[in-house]
């Protein structure tokens, strides 16, 4: 049977790098997240065994949510520059591994998630550290 498991990128990027401490590459580039992710992904790969893959990631701050509550989200603290630098390292990784991802201007991983899983009839995983 087909499996498919939908990652929330940047919730996994996020729970990543606030679990490791500051990891850094040969030439100073911050790589925790990275690390984490990968062996996040491994691992959920190995208990899983999913039969496809796909991650989505927030494509901006700001989303149509924010046109319909002005104050969305507007608790949060900005995402650490260390943490930004390592999304095209992230997803470079995924496309090195022929992982799909999705992204859209003005949507959520939430909703990119959400929309796969209403255009798929196969078993559906969804692996995210949101409450919501």
């Amino acid at each position: 049977m087909e499996k498919l498991l939908i990652i929330d990128g940047n919730s996994i990027a996020n729970r990543a790098f606030y679990a490791l401490p500051y990891l850094s590459n040969h030439k100073g580039q911050a790589s925790g997240a990275v690390f984490g992710f990968a062996n996040i992904l491994i691992k959920v790969i190995h208990d899983f065994n999913p039969t496809h893959i796909a991650v989505a990631f927030d494509h901006a701050r700001k989303t149509f949510r924010n046109q319909i509550y002005a104050d969305y989200k507007g608790q949060r603290k900005p995402t650490p520059p260390e943490l930004v630098s390592q999304f095209p390292l992230i997803k470079e990784m995924l496309s090195n591994m022929q992982i799909k991802t999705f992204e859209f201007e003005n949507i959520e991983a939430d909703d990119i998630i959400g929309s796969i899983c209403n255009k798929t009839s196969c078993e559906r995983l969804i692996l995210s550290g949101d409450r919501d």
